[in-house]
């Protein structure tokens, strides 16, 4: 048989003696893809597709929120593109509260799981969506849920109040929660008689004794970026930089906190740097918050104070697992979901809430 010309749109292959026509349908392939990405969601943590490099990520993320009506909150120590295309960009105790307050249908936290598990318990009807499930917190890693329980079991006279900074179950067995923003006013509105057990972080709270007076009982947790920074290379930093003052994070060793200019939340700090007169500031706590700081005041110098490492300075790891292209995907396809059990829920909701109650008596 002679071979014949066809003209025709789709793929030819040309095989011995005939033709043979391949149609590919494209949604098809999208389809078998995106199902393939969603059973390996629970195993990487993500969906694992290729995104076209000429998709225009920021404007096609704006379409996403306005078609699905939905919100996107953001850590400070998220990369900066993330933080330029959120809705929100806030530390702890700001996202809470955006997240309690929301009217979107969707949440998309750009931050760490425990953040995520608490936009959740705050609105168990709305879908939240986490662009990396496995962004973790090795503070919230650091007390695993049945070791503290038997803990609290050991000292049932002390109430138990937990930083933010910790998983749902945690939550769950907690009094009242808190954040480095809000964590001094929350121990002073309890009575102080009342012995009280903090968690989980030995660092914040043994800056918080020193600020409250309260002889608390510590849980052995620390933040594996605030814990590493090198007292003696920012030393070296000061020399270098005499003008510059020393910023840093509670969550910080007191080996950093002693030669402090400023001790606060990221929030406080992104205030005190901005509105302070110093034109100079090493910055002791994870690196994402520079890009705030850079923007709302362009003319000071920022230096990130380095870890007892060999790096300049200091990532988290966990919160830099999510990316454009991860957050994009996540709100495209609505995966990776946070589900919890409503007991579980119910049980940590109402720590937060008191967290939040007292919140709003102080401001």
């Amino acid at each position: 048989m002679d071979n014949k010309v066809l003209t025709i749109s789709t793929p030819v292959i040309v095989i011995s003696s005939f033709i043979k026509i391949v149609f590919i349908n494209t949604n098809t392939m999208v389809d078998i893809n995106i199902e393939r990405a969603r059973t390996e969601v629970d195993r990487r943590g993500f969906l694992d597709m290729e995104v076209d490099a000429s998709v225009d990520l920021f404007c096609e993320i704006e379409l996403l929120k306005k078609e699905k009506s939905a919100i996107v909150l953001a850590h400070y120590y998220q990369e900066p593109d993330i933080q330029d295309v959120a809705d929100y960009i806030g530390d702890s105790l700001g996202l809470a509260q955006q997240a309690e307050k929301t009217n979107a249908d969707i949440i998309v936290f750009a931050g760490v799981h425990f953040m995520a598990e608490t936009a959740k318990i705050l609105n168990p009807n709305k879908k939240v969506l986490l662009p990396d499930l496995k962004a973790g917190c090795s503070l919230a890693d650091s007390a695993p849920a049945n070791i503290f329980k038997a803990f609290r079991e050991k000292h049932p006279d002390h109430i138990v109040i937990s930083y933010i900074n910790c998983t749902a179950d945690i939550k769950a067995m907690s009094d009242i929660i808190c954040t480095s923003s809000n964590a001094q006013k929350i121990i002073e509105s309890v009575p102080k008689d009342q012995p009280i057990i903090f968690a989980p972080d030995k660092n914040l709270g043994a800056y918080l004794i020193k600020k409250t007076g309260r002889d608390m009982l510590l849980w052995n947790g620390a933040c594996m970026v605030h814990e590493i920074f090198s007292q003696q290379k920012i030393l070296k930093l000061k020399t270098l930089n005499p003008n510059a003052k020393i910023i840093a994070h509670p969550e910080c060793e007191e080996t950093v906190l002693q030669y402090a200019d400023y001790i606060g939340s990221t929030t406080q700090l992104l205030k005190f740097a901005i509105t302070d007169s110093a034109n100079e500031f090493i910055v002791a706590t994870e690196t994402g918050i520079l890009h705030q700081m850079q923007k709302d005041a362009p003319l000071k110098t920022f230096i990130p104070a380095p870890p007892d490492n060999m790096c300049a300075c200091n990532d988290c790891p966990h919160m830099k697992l999510n990316t454009l292209e991860k957050l994009y995907l996540c709100m495209k396809y609505e995966q990776p979901e946070i589900l919890m059990d409503e007991k579980t829920r119910v049980a940590a909701l109402k720590p937060i809430q008191r967290m939040l109650e007292i919140s709003r008596l102080q401001v």
